[in-house]
């Protein structure tokens, strides 16, 4: 377990580190272009979810994430801590911590900075947090279907009856 909580850890640490260079370097200037019209740097700071969506509603989503972000903490601890697990519980750990990097956002500042500006594809602007969210979901979902049994509960399997002896 102390894997999954140094690996937390780090995720909020380069999270946390690169949105302070964000606010630092870019919220001065805007927007850096690294490849123009392609890929760039832009200061933004989102005040709701994904995609902008809930804007204004930070309480709520504050609330929401703290829910969901406790939810997969006791369903890694849950989780058997077996060679098979590992692909899960590190996934489950890659979303816990993105999501407490930007909960961390929300409570620190009352929005999210966001800085990786993808244009050639008008994709939303997105940071690190976002991305280990993304890819720990998606890690989640093939570990669940690499292994069904991973997502079960430990006591959900069907008990056996047991019979009484005649008398």
């Amino acid at each position: 377990m102390i894997f999954y909580l140094i690996a937390c850890a780090i995720i909020i640490a380069a999270d946390q580190l690169t949105k302070l260079l964000a606010v630092i370097f870019l919220a001065p200037i805007t927007t850096l272009p690294l490849i123009p019209k392609v890929f760039h740097l832009t200061y933004v700071e989102n005040t709701g979810a994904a995609f902008s969506l809930l804007a204004g509603r930070s309480v709520f989503l504050i609330l929401l994430t703290a829910a969901l972000i406790a939810a997969l903490i006791v369903l890694l601890i849950r989780q058997p801590k077996t060679r098979a697990a590992r692909p899960l519980n590190f996934a489950l750990t890659m979303v816990i911590g993105g999501a407490l990097g930007n909960l961390l956002d929300r409570l620190h500042y009352g929005y999210v900075v966001d800085f990786f500006d993808c244009r050639i594809i008008g994709f939303a602007v997105f940071n690190v947090a976002d991305c280990f969210v993304v890819v720990g979901c998606v890690l989640v979902v093939a570990s669940i279907l690499r292994a069904p049994g991973l997502a079960e509960e430990p006591d959900a399997a069907p008990r056996e009856k047991k019979r009484r002896p005649r008398a």
